[in-house]
């Protein structure tokens, strides 16, 4: 548990599949920074796949690090950004994909 302006709290960074499953969860502490406190869950991403997160993980050395393993991060960029890179808004729409949620499926268009 972590201490913040609102008290305690925590949070849970999840990795999961294509299809929403979870494939590796981890508790922090409410104020800590999700792309410094995650980063070692992303170690089993690899050639050909796609991490799909928010702006909190938008960091040049996380791109990086997926780039010399021949994956893509589409992570949506911080809008201070001088070189935006590349970034598909219609893939970002499933990044909070949960398995079996009716809701879970995007719709195009929003």
């Amino acid at each position: 548990m972590g201490r913040s302006r609102g008290g305690l709290t925590t949070k849970i960074d999840a990795l999961v599949d294509a299809n929403g499953l979870p494939i590796l969860l981890k508790l922090t502490e409410g104020q800590a920074h999700d792309g410094r406190s995650a980063a070692d869950m992303l170690d089993d991403i690899g050639e050909g796949q796609i991490l799909l997160a928010d702006r909190a993980y938008d960091s040049d050395g996380l791109r990086r690090t997926l780039t010399e393993r021949r994956a893509w991060a589409n992570v949506k960029p911080m809008p201070n950004r001088k070189n935006i890179p590349p970034f598909s808004q219609f893939l970002y729409r499933y990044r909070n994909l949960v398995a079996g949620h009716p809701a879970a499926t995007p719709r195009l268009g929003t």
